[in-house]
C-alpha cells in the first residue's frame, strides 16, 4: 500500500508514476502486490519526482497478502482496475 501528499505540481507525475505499478484505491492511496524489483523501481522513479523536504510518501508492506483485511466506510473508490 502506497499514500502520498505531495505539492499540487507534482501530484500528476506520482500519480501516473503509481499508476503504472499498483491498483488506485482513492485519491492519493494505492495499492497492490509487487516483486522487490517492481517495488525498487517504483520507489527510484517517485525519488527522482518529488521534492523530499516537502513532499511525503509513506508505504506500507506486508508478508503475507492473506493476513490484511480491509474494511471501506462510505463510498468505495477506485479499484482492482487496469494497471496502466
Amino acid at each position: 500500500m502506497l499514500v502520498y501528499d505531495t505539492a499540487a505540481e507534482r501530484n500528476p507525475k506520482v500519480l501516473k508514476t503509481c499508476r503504472k505499478y499498483l491498483h488506485w484505491t482513492q485519491r492519493s492511496v494505492f495499492q497492490g502486490e509487487l516483486s522487490t524489483a517492481q517495488y525498487r523501481a517504483l520507489i527510484t522513479a517517485l525519488r527522482a519526482t518529488i521534492d523530499p523536504d516537502y513532499d511525503s510518501i509513506v508505504t506500507y508492506t506486508t508478508r503475507s497478502p492473506d493476513l490484511i483485511d480491509t474494511t471501506t466506510l462510505g463510498v468505495a473508490l477506485g479499484g482492482p482496475g487496469d494497471i496502466l
